[in-house]
């Protein structure tokens, strides 16, 4: 994986996460059909979906399931738990190669992350690896984190995306978990994202259904007109609806290419302002144009790697 600085550490690339299945970590049978969804990247959980008295066995073997889920080119993601006990035991097991990111949990603040950070500079150290190249994935799980979502989101140049976790940040507000409560919220942690340069992962709607795919193709297509560029699930199903989705169509691309093609002959001829395809195009228009077609350029990476 390429590798840039970040104030003064030398971290990866941001990836490029449409579509994040989770797959709980003691789970066999969904670890050996992982690799076959499709999705860009697998989260291993730790956390929510296996019991406490699993999780030793879980840590132990996850330096084997990591190599299993990752067969097709899927980067490897580890959600590790919140209580300081569990979450150092399952620090010693995840900072490994063969994981790409650690997804961090009911995130309270930037101190938090950086403690964690800290840890994790240490075990790379002490293992060969890379020191940076741990990537964090920050989780705003409650309204106290909701109102520091700005300073968590910047806290340390490892993180590179957020996610508002819906249904306990909805415990935590005392209110119904559905799309018009969740919908400040996700957005306002969009909003912080995108402050701090980091990728916001999410959708403004909920995928209880399954069976409707319709409606979560709809879902994800709203998601995406609001900046979200991924989202994870828990069902297969949606794992090629989120890769189609979140990426620009064919009909974007050739119009941003159209678009980034006049704009440049339009500045060399002088001009500030043109119009393309009934559309004036100024400076804010062409940076859109670019940046969709910079992404169209890492999804094809992407799916390159992909197997």
């Amino acid at each position: 994986m390429n590798a840039n600085k970040k104030n003064g550490m030398q971290v990866p690339e941001p990836p490029v996460w449409r579509s994040m299945l989770y797959v709980p970590a003691n789970n066999q049978r969904f670890i050996d059909k992982a690799h076959t969804r499709g999705a860009d990247a697998i989260i291993l959980d730790l956390e929510d979906s296996v019991p406490m008295t699993e999780c030793p066995g879980a840590r132990e073997k996850l330096a084997e399931t990591a190599a299993l889920v990752s067969r097709n080119g899927a980067d490897v993601v580890v959600r590790i738990n919140r209580p300081d006990e569990e979450a150092e035991q399952d620090l010693l097991a995840a900072v490994i190669p063969g994981v790409s990111a650690l997804m961090l949990p009911k995130v309270p603040s930037a101190t938090h992350v950086q403690a964690i950070a800290e840890t994790v500079s240490g075990l790379e150290n002490k293992r060969g690896m890379a020191e940076g190249s741990m990537m964090f994935v920050v989780m705003v799980e409650s309204p106290a984190a909701l109102l520091r979502a700005e300073e968590i989101t910047s806290a340390h140049p490892r993180i590179v995306a957020s996610y508002l976790g819906g249904e306990d940040f909805a415990a935590a507000a005392g209110m119904v978990p559905d799309p018009e409560t969740l919908f400040m919220p996700k957005v306002m942690t969009l909003y912080a994202s995108r402050a701090a340069g980091i990728m916001p992962l999410g959708m403004i709607g909920t995928v209880a259904d399954f069976q409707d795919l319709d409606a979560v193709r709809e879902i994800i297509r709203r998601s995406r007109r609001f900046g979200f560029e991924g989202a994870s699930c828990i069902h297969p199903s949606v794992v090629p609806i989120l890769n189609e989705e979140m990426a620009p169509s064919a009909d974007e691309v050739a119009g941003a290419q159209r678009i980034v093609e006049g704009y440049k002959k339009a500045e060399s001829d002088g001009l500030g302002a043109i119009t393309i395809d009934g559309m004036m195009i100024d400076v804010p228009v062409a940076q859109r144009a670019e940046a969709l077609l910079k992404r169209h350029a890492a999804i094809k990476t992407r799916e390159s790697k992909n197997g």
